[in-house]
């Protein structure tokens, strides 16, 4: 049986000290060896980043991938093996920004992949230029006059677009974003775990404060996550904000309805002669 150290390398973190970017590595560990899943049957797709550079202290199939792209790397990954936790790790940048596309359509086809985005609001690893994410009116070196954009919430646009699972954590309460990434790991479904994640350098010094005071955890509450509707306007709310699963649902995921894999994975499959030429005839 793992255990969390088995998915760490004896790589060293290059993560700036007090980067909330530790938590998510440490419940993501946690997580995966309380499901007894073992390093050699999770396959975890890195953006570019900070987060991205945890490809290289992460012990599992590691792929990483190109700027806004892991997404459509991990979707092929989960076609070719489906028995294989497919688990794409990006940003709000990443993830929101040059990524949209893809994170719009695999919400659509609800494959069977967990995306994590550590999102604090900004592109830190570039030196702290605005995200899709970013406050209005925030004054950053990409909008030294103050973001004229709305920010996207990533929450309302998985929910609208056919995610079924959707769920908000944050970065220090480790336990508690261990037991959120449990839930989405084993749902069926594409899941968004949208981690608030602190960045000592580019977000406000006191945002760790800020969190303290605005955060709270639904369990807590008498919220229950199966009404969209309700889901999505629990998903816009910033005076306080809410961590834990937001919306879930049942419905047949992207590869389940695939015949092809039905019974057996790709890789597991053998080989066959195929003669293509009636279909190369066709582009001439």
């Amino acid at each position: 049986m793992a255990t969390a150290k088995d998915f760490m390398t004896s790589q060293k973190s290059t993560w700036c000290a007090g980067c909330g970017d530790f938590g998510i590595w440490t419940g993501l560990r946690q997580a995966l060896a309380e499901l007894n899943i073992e390093p050699h049957q999770a396959s975890l797709v890195f953006d570019i980043g900070c987060c991205g550079n945890g490809a290289n202290w992460h012990n599992a199939y590691s792929f990483h991938g190109l700027h806004g792209r892991p997404i459509p790397v991990a979707f092929a990954i989960k076609l070719a093996n489906h028995d294989l936790k497919v688990i794409v790790i990006t940003g709000d940048g990443g993830g929101y920004g040059e990524g949209t596309n893809h994170f719009v359509h695999s919400c659509r086809a609800n494959v069977d992949i967990t995306c994590i985005v550590y999102n604090n609001h900004g592109y830190s690893l570039t030196t702290g230029q605005a995200s899709p994410t970013t406050q209005q009116g925030k004054e950053t070196k990409s909008t030294p006059d103050g973001l004229l954009e709305t920010p996207l919430n990533g929450l309302q646009l998985a929910i609208t677009c056919g995610a079924t699972f959707v769920s908000q954590a944050y970065a220090d309460e480790v336990k508690h974003l261990k037991d959120v990434l449990k839930s989405a790991i084993s749902h069926q479904g594409f899941s968004l775990v949208d981690v608030l994640q602190p960045c000592v350098i580019y977000n406000d010094k006191d945002i760790r404060e800020q969190y303290k005071k605005k955060i709270y955890k639904l369990e807590d509450t008498s919220y229950k996550p199966n009404d969209k509707n309700k889901a999505y306007l629990k998903a816009g709310e910033q005076t306080k904000l809410p961590v834990g699963i937001l919306f879930q649902e049942k419905r047949l995921s992207y590869e389940k309805q695939l015949p092809q894999i039905s019974k057996l994975p790709l890789v597991k499959q053998k080989i066959k002669k195929v003669n293509i030429n009636n279909l190369l005839n066709n582009f001439k």
